[in-house]
């Protein structure tokens, strides 16, 4: 049962981490929905501030990457630079805390917004990927799909002088790089039938795939908790999962630095960082 209005404040520290602990014992079935704020710690930036604006510049759309041979140029060109200090990020304690919950009874699911599979490797064996994976490359034409690693190779061959030294890393392997040309960067087309190469992930612009809303949607269903770690939930394939909770009578607690966008939804919420607090309660 939802907690009534009065309850509705967040919840201080350490306080807050003792209801959390009561909560989350409470349950058996809880799906957890995660955002940028459990792989900042593991190095990798986000995009939102504690209010949920944009720190930085929007990310690629969809149908910019489509249509225009320069935007790929240019994401690819960031995505070489920004792949290997990506790849070489570690679990934060965030992902290792969800793991132990899982083990132990309580996590029955994980529903990430993030890219990096790095619930999979602290150990959370079910994570659905609501936006899909960095560490493959698809062919829009074809719909082959290969490892990132092995089209960086192809990258690396395609262009033996790029310098990428001046990167700085930036979110979902992502790189800054102030003051290079991207437009002699050269970017290989699908070895199977030419057509243009994507990371297997969900653009902005672009929907996430019915059966991956259908999947996490029928998660959230069978859960008798919802915990959102680290997202604003300013994007609507996650937020439209909170409501449908809420429209189910399912509780939904928040562990998150600053405002999310179910704040007046949510039955309780922790401000703090989410390795601290999930780590104190796993």
């Amino acid at each position: 049962m939802s907690a009534t209005r009065s309850d509705l404040a967040e919840a201080a520290l350490p306080s807050g981490i003792a209801r959390l602990a009561d909560w989350v014992m409470l349950c058996t079935r809880i799906t957890a929905i995660t955002g940028a704020g459990v792989s900042t710690e593991s190095g990798i930036p986000d995009y939102r501030d504690a209010d949920g604006n944009w720190k930085r510049s929007p990310p690629v759309q969809y149908r910019d990457f489509v249509d225009s041979e320069a935007v790929r140029r240019r994401y690819w060109a960031r995505s070489f630079a920004g792949w290997p200090m990506f790849a070489a990020a570690r679990p934060s304690a965030a992902h290792v805390a969800l793991a132990n919950l899982e083990r132990a009874g309580r996590i029955a699911q994980v529903v990430t917004q993030n890219v990096d599979r790095l619930h999979q490797r602290a150990g959370s064996r079910n994570v659905i990927d609501l936006h899909g994976r960095l560490d493959v490359v698809c062919c829009l034409a074809c719909n082959h799909r290969f490892d990132r690693d092995v089209f960086q190779q192809r990258l690396r061959d395609a262009n033996p002088d790029w310098d990428a030294s001046p990167a700085r890393m930036a979110p979902d392997g992502d790189a800054d790089l102030e003051g290079i040309d991207s437009s002699v960067f050269a970017v290989p087309a699908c070895e199977v039938c030419g057509g243009v190469l994507k990371p297997d992930v969900v653009f902005y612009g672009e929907s996430v795939p019915r059966e991956t809303t259908a999947v996490a949607l029928a998660a959230v269903e069978a859960a008798d908790g919802i915990l959102v770690a680290g997202s604003s939930l300013m994007v609507w394939s996650s937020f439209r999962l909170v409501r449908a909770a809420v429209a189910r009578g399912i509780d939904v607690v928040a562990v998150n630095h600053g405002h999310t966008r179910a704040d007046d939804l949510l039955a309780f919420k922790l401000d703090g960082e989410c390795g601290a607090v999930l780590g104190a309660i796993s």
